[in-house]
């Protein structure tokens, strides 16, 4: 059976929003281990991330040249950064070239998050300082909601580039969440027992109260959707289950976008599909850098798993994903949005 959650805290919409941040006053969630989470704009994030947040908003500065790549956490982040990177850098990278930076790095270390370059960063300066000797154009990522963006980056009017989004089934997201949130747990307790891990059935509910990090992942994922339907040339809206049926149709999408379409002869050499399976998760995650490798917080192989739509069902019960589809159907009524495909929207 699926059971109810208590509320940990109530909040308002404008949850930190006004004046300086002081992340010990925002509302606090504790069972998503290992990450405390903290309510700030009508989302949830994780502690360490809020002084990120915060900096980019303040001090971030777009160029009209930018590329942002965006998705709510475990919605194919690592499959986005490679096929973007690669997209547009190979010129200078050809996919098939054996020193292609893929071949060596991780899609995290050749795509800079906002939030991570800024954390920590003294007001002078500091970690953004990465981002501003990027030569244009900038491919960068983030995981903000397009509420928080800064008004400067927001396709409304601002001068920051261009937004690619790419969601994903909220059970698929959930249940990658839950089991990468298992092995950080894992690689913090460094050879000890790590503290227990919450169930899936916990898991579920609290991702259906919106406690999961950058959650309500519906509300992440419509207000994209919504921003893209006003602004197509500014936001382009990809689906994760789309992508995998159809990668080099979307690849050339993205290319397309971004403003580096490809070329006839180009697609007479195969060149998206050379990028398709150069970032393919078997590729990737067979790339020496990506079994032995480890980013400051994570070992670079726990970034990939199995890459498919569907492997929900072999950790949640019906009941369960019958629970979290109500939810969101309920939540997403009178938007327009569904996670339905296109055809069978």
């Amino acid at each position: 059976m699926v059971r109810s959650v208590p509320v940990v805290a109530s909040a308002t919409e404008d949850d930190g929003m006004a004046g300086e941040l002081v992340i010990s006053s925002l509302p606090l969630e504790t069972r998503c281990l290992p990450f405390p989470l903290r309510r700030y704009g009508g989302f949830w994030f994780a502690e360490p991330m809020l002084p990120g947040i915060a900096a980019v908003r303040a001090r971030f500065q777009p160029r009209p040249s930018d590329v942002f790549l965006v998705t709510y956490p475990k919605a194919g982040t690592t499959w986005l950064k490679a096929l973007a990177f690669a997209t547009t850098n190979r010129v200078q990278h050809p996919p098939r070239g054996p020193d292609h930076p893929l071949r060596h790095r991780n899609p995290h270390d050749c795509v800079h998050f906002l939030e991570m370059a800024f954390a920590g960063a003294p007001a002078a300066g500091g970690g953004e300082d990465v981002l501003a000797a990027l030569p244009s154009p900038r491919v960068l990522a983030t995981h903000m909601p397009y509420p928080l963006l800064p008004a400067r980056v927001a396709a409304e009017g601002g001068s920051g580039g261009r937004m690619v989004y790419v969601c994903r089934d909220p059970k698929d997201a959930l249940v990658s969440m839950w089991l990468f949130t298992q092995k950080k747990l894992a690689a913090e307790a460094n050879g000890s027992d790590p503290p227990k891990p919450y169930t899936i059935e916990e898991a579920v509910e609290l991702f259906c109260d919106g406690r999961a990090i950058c959650g309500p992942q519906w509300r992440h994922a419509a207000g994209y959707w919504e921003a893209s339907q006003k602004f197509p040339g500014k936001v382009l809206f990809l689906r994760y289950e789309e992508m995998l049926r159809d990668p080099a149709g979307n690849v050339r999408k993205l290319a397309e976008f971004m403003g580096c379409a490809f070329s006839g002869e180009e697609e007479a050499a195969g060149v998206a599909q050379d990028i398709v399976e150069l970032c393919s998760i078997d590729v990737l995650k067979n790339m020496e850098v990506n079994k032995k490798g480890s980013q400051k917080y994570m070992k670079n192989e726990t970034f990939f798993r199995k890459g498919v739509a569907g492997d929900w069902s072999n950790h949640m019960t019906p009941a369960m994903a019958e629970h979290l589809d109500k939810i969101v159907e309920e939540a997403l009524q009178g938007t327009g949005f569904t996670f339905a495909p296109a055809q069978s929207a």
